[in-house]
Order: C-alpha cells, then sequence, then structure tokens
C-alpha cells in the first residue's frame, strides 16, 4: 500500500527552514536510542557539512547517547550558513516474499536449518527438526533473489567467502541467509523490522511490533565469525540501510500485500496495487531463479 509506512507517524524530521514539510519520519520503538536515531539520519542525511538535530519542543540538541528517543518533531540544521542538507536520492529495491522455489535453493535451505535449528529472531526452536519436520520455518535471504542481478554488478558477492564455482553468484549461499518463522519472514522480507549488526546485533522494529521482537539479539549461532557458514555483516548492514530507506524517508516506500489465497486474481491485485512496474519485475525475477544470466 503507497504511504502505509507513514501511517502512526510519531516522530518526524524537518530541515530548520522548512518547518512545516516533513523529509520523513519513522514510528517510534522502544529500543531506539538518540544515538540510532542520529546513525539512522546518516544514512538518509546527505549534507556537505556537520550539522545538529534538535527537538522542536524543548530546543535541545540530540547527542550520541543510549537515551531514549523522545516522540515529537526534530529540526535538522547545519552549522555554518554555507553548508547545504538533503535527503539521498539512493534506490530502495522492490521486494517480495523471497520463497526457496528451484533446484539452486535446496542446497542453500538445508544449509541454513543445519546451522540454525531455530528461528534466529524470535529464538523459537524447531523441536521436529529431528523428523525433518520444518512447517512454519522458512530459509530467508538476506539479500533478495529477486535483485541477483543487483548483487552481482554491484559487489555484493565479494563478501561471499564460500562460492561454489566461478559461476556461483553467491546469492543463495548460507552465508545470505537466516532461518525464520514464516511469518517473521514475512516481515523481514518487507522490511518492518532489521537487524543492526553495528549495535550489537539488534533488532529494530519499523512497523509496530506484533511479534514483541524489537529490541531482542540476533541469535549468534547464525553469525559465527570463524565459520564459512555464519551470515555475513554486510548483508546485514545492507538489509538495516535498506529498512531505513523504505521506512524513514518521505512517505516510505510502497507496502505489497503478499497473501494471495487460491483463486485470486494475483496479476490483477499487482497491476491494481502500488508500483505495478517495479513489482512485476521482482516477481518476474524471482520466479527466473535458477536461470538468471547472472548465474
Amino acid at each position: 500500500m503507497a504511504g502505509a509506512r507513514a501511517i502512526g507517524r510519531d516522530v518526524h524530521f524537518y530541515l530548520f527552514s522548512e518547518p512545516d514539510k516533513p523529509l520523513g519520519g519513522m514510528r517510534l520503538s522502544p529500543s531506539v536510542t538518540e544515538k540510532n536515531f542520529l546513525s539512522m539520519l546518516g544514512i538518509l542525511i546527505v549534507a556537505s557539512g556537520p550539522y545538529r538535530v534538535t527537538l522542536r519542543r524543548t530546543g535541545i540538541d540530540l547527542m550520541p547517547t543510549d537515551q531514549p528517543l523522545k516522540r515529537g518533531h526534530y529540526d535538522i540544521r547545519p552549522y555554518s550558513r554555507r553548508d547545504t542538507i538533503s535527503i539521498t536520492d539512493e534506490p530502495c529495491i522492490t521486494r517480495i516474499l523471497s520463497r526457496t522455489i528451484t533446484g539452486r535453493d535446496d542446497i542453500f535451505r538445508a544449509r541454513v536449518r543445519e546451522r540454525d535449528g531455530k528461528c534466529v529472531i524470535t529464538g523459537t526452536v524447531n523441536v521436529r527438526a529431528q523428523m525433518d519436520n520444518w512447517r512454519g520455518f522458512e530459509a530467508a535471504h538476506i539479500f533478495p533473489v529477486a535483485s541477483e542481478e543487483y548483487f552481482v554488478q554491484n559487489g555484493f558477492s565479494r563478501w561471499i567467502t564460500n562460492r561454489m564455482g566461478g559461476h556461483d553468484t553467491g546469492i543463495n549461499s548460507s552465508q545470505n541467509g537466516l532461518l525464520m518463522l514464516s511469518t517473521i519472514h514475512q516481515c523481514f522480507d518487507g522490511f518492518d523490522f532489521s537487524v543492526n549488526p553495528d549495535d550489537g546485533y539488534k533488532i529494530t522494529s519499523f512497523d509496530g511490533d506484533p511479534f514483541r521482537i524489537d529490541g531482542k539479539v540476533l541469535d549468534p549461532i547464525c553469525r559465527d565469525h570463524n565459520s564459512e557458514a555464519g551470515a555475513r555483516d554486510e548483508l546485514l548492514r545492507w538489509h538495516f540501510r535498506q529498512a531505513v530507506l523504505a521506512n524513514m524517508r518521505g512517505a516510505g516506500e510502497a507496502s505489497f500485500e503478499m497473501d494471495f489465497p487460491p483463486g485470486t486474481d494475483m496479476m490483477g491485485e499487482i497491476f491494481n496495487g502500488p508500483e505495478p512496474a517495479k513489482r512485476m519485475e521482482a516477481e518476474l525475477f524471482s520466479r527466473l531463479n535458477g536461470v538468471s544470466s547472472a548465474y
């Protein structure tokens, strides 16, 4: 749904010179500190010099502390009148639910299951793993399969150290995967929450917190830096950056419907929904995974 990410925002930020035109905002989660917020703004703000961020109703500047962020309107102003401030135009990838649908995914799924054995977000253990029953658990790609060409062209594959052969892009490496409960997987793919490897692997919720995961920490089982199977910080960092862009810039990126019951006119729903061309392209590449020219 277009503009859905802006509904319910209780934090807004502005250029000090245009106090009635918000540059963006967020739904505040309990785990977000002043330091976190300044770091997120660092992803969004393009400035020619240093700037300060002030809570409008108090006139107090934010500091990079662990104090919880307060709700309200924040003004961003450069220290020097000669400096400029704008919002980045860095693209945000259109992401759909990433499901394992080809033979290429079989090894990926098996390795992620073997490594994690639990939802690494909620901590829910699959007690039926010994019976090879994985219903309700899914191997999620950190970087989406539908954007494999972008993954290769922009050098993300260099972070994958266990590729198999010269033609393997690494998109289906366990280093690009996390085991999650199915519902959590959908939220992860929708950038509703993300993991910040630069903040102790803390989970930040950007869209409410129905599963009570905000402030939790990504399970260490999936991120052993000494293991060739562990998820890579660089890819987690990319996902967190994308989540900030998707949720906090302007009115936010479009939020896509994921649930298409049997009998639903899926094509019609997509064409009548937000950004149909971008979504159709993502759906197409997802379904062609395994015959991509990048592989």
